[in-house]
This record gives structure tokens, C-alpha cells and sequence, in this order.
């Protein structure tokens, strides 16, 4: 069965969505601004891609700017885990490509979503 991870790079008016799958391929790469519509749209995006295999969504911030998100993903039932930035930001020196960004923070949130097992879900 596939499953996907979703990594958000959380930020006041808007964030960055990459999903990737077992893999690590990327197959989805978005930014949205931070209000309900767009980030409804992304969900239903994120979900339909998906189909029915599960989708783990992992954010950088429990609070602030990613409330809304984390409110609206927790009213969709999903799968949520917090990687704080500090270990976004360490882990991010070990991945290839372009220097600071919000898509590569993005993939490295949903990479270290799928890669650890020590990481609480923020609500099951």
C-alpha cells in the first residue's frame, strides 16, 4: 500500500506544501496562502492524490502561523506530526540542491516525517 507525507513549511501568510511518497519522490509542490479556502483546497488536493492510502502531514511550527492548518487537519482527521525547526534546519544540511528555501524546507519536513519513528503525532 503507498502512503504519502506531506511536509509544510509553516509561515505567517502563507506556506509551502511538498508531498512525497515511499520513496522520497516528490509528487506534489505547492505554495498557499494561509487562509481557510486555499488551504481546504490543498488538503482536498493532497487527499485525492492520495486516493485512499494514508498521508502523514508533518509542520515546523505546533502554533502561531500554522494553527489554522493544524486546525483544519485535525477537523479532517489527519495524521499530524511537529518537527521543530531547529532540527528542520540541522537536517536540512544533509540534503542536496538549492540553499535555503521554503520548497526544500518543505521536502525535508515530509522526508524526516517519513524517515523518523521517534516523532509524536500532535493528535491522534
Amino acid at each position: 500500500m503507498p502512503e504519502f507525507w506531506a511536509g509544510v513549511d509553516t509561515g505567517k501568510a502563507a506556506h509551502h506544501c511538498t508531498v512525497i511518497d515511499t520513496d522520497g519522490t516528490k509528487v506534489l509542490s505547492r505554495r498557499v496562502p494561509n487562509n481557510e479556502a486555499e488551504l481546504l483546497e490543498l488538503i482536498a488536493d493532497v487527499l485525492a492524490l492520495a486516493e485512499s492510502d494514508p498521508v502523514t502531514w508533518a509542520v515546523d511550527l505546533n502554533a502561531g502561523g500554522a494553527a489554522l492548518l493544524i486546525a483544519l487537519l485535525a477537523g479532517h482527521d489527519q495524521r499530524l506530526l511537529y518537527i521543530p525547526g531547529r532540527t528542520v534546519h540541522h537536517a536540512s544540511r544533509s540534503y542536496r540542491g538549492e540553499g535555503k528555501t521554503d520548497a526544500k524546507d518543505a521536502y525535508v519536513i515530509a522526508d524526516q516525517g517519513r524517515m523518523r519513528r521517534d516523532l509524536q503525532p500532535l493528535q491522534d
